[in-house]
């Protein structure tokens, strides 16, 4: 049996990747999940001791790392989202959300908030169970994978980009980046094209803007 105080640790990225293990706090995140976790642990004692919360509310559960690599998400899902530098633990849980409300995977640049963190793990609601995700990849060779599996690329641009409404139908990658940075021209010129979200705001957070686009792309395959 592993022990607490190994487990405890877990809140840290490095022995996270060294375990290849990840903590899910919370009865929804639990029941959420396909399979058993390794273990899991109840007693309020415990939950303290696992706990990232100020308030812990329990259960605390670890299960294996679930990430895929970059091939097998290119063969999973028909749309897809690529996050470029989003560094926001919430922005990344939303989208994995909004991923699986829209039937997408998810892949996350170098540089984004960790997949693994408790704060990204609770903002999926679950859904880190249910979305095929890849991790650490590096876009400009991503997209170059998935052009040549057959997806379109499209890249959000706050200006000066197609609507919404002009997503391709078929295998599609949208990529989006942080709010304050966007996207770097080496990522966007890698795209087919662009798209931009009209509004009245100036810009909207990754989260926002990928919610938005994984859903038009998702109501174009509907009707």
């Amino acid at each position: 049996m592993i022990s607490l105080k190994r487990l405890a640790k877990l809140k840290q990225k490095k022995y996270r990747e060294r375990e290849r293990r990840f903590l899910a706090e919370g009865a929804l995140l639990v029941r959420e999940a396909p399979y058993p976790p390794e273990h899991l642990f109840e007693d309020e004692a415990s939950v303290r001791r696992l706990s990232s919360l100020t308030t812990p509310s329990g259960p605390v559960a670890v299960f294996p790392f679930l990430d895929l690599s970059q091939e097998e998400l290119l063969r999973c899902r028909d749309r897809l989202a690529l996050l470029h530098g989003v560094q926001d633990p919430g922005n990344v849980g939303t989208v994995i959300r909004s991923a699986h409300a829209f039937g997408a995977g998810v892949a996350l640049s170098r540089g984004c908030a960790d997949l693994y963190n408790p704060k990204t793990v609770r903002a999926t609601m679950g859904s880190i169970f249910r979305v095929p995700l890849a991790r650490e990849v590096e876009p400009p060779e991503f997209l170059r994978r998935a052009r040549e599996a057959g997806f379109a690329p499209v890249a959000a641009v706050a200006a000066g980009g197609a609507s919404p409404g002009s997503l391709p139908a078929g295998r599609l990658v949208i990529v989006v980046g942080s709010e304050g940075s966007g996207l770097p021209e080496e990522v966007v010129s890698a795209c087919e094209t662009s798209v931009t979200i009209p509004a009245e705001a100036h810009s909207l957070n990754a989260a926002v803007a990928a919610s938005i686009l994984l859903y038009a792309a998702y109501s174009r395959v509907l009707t």
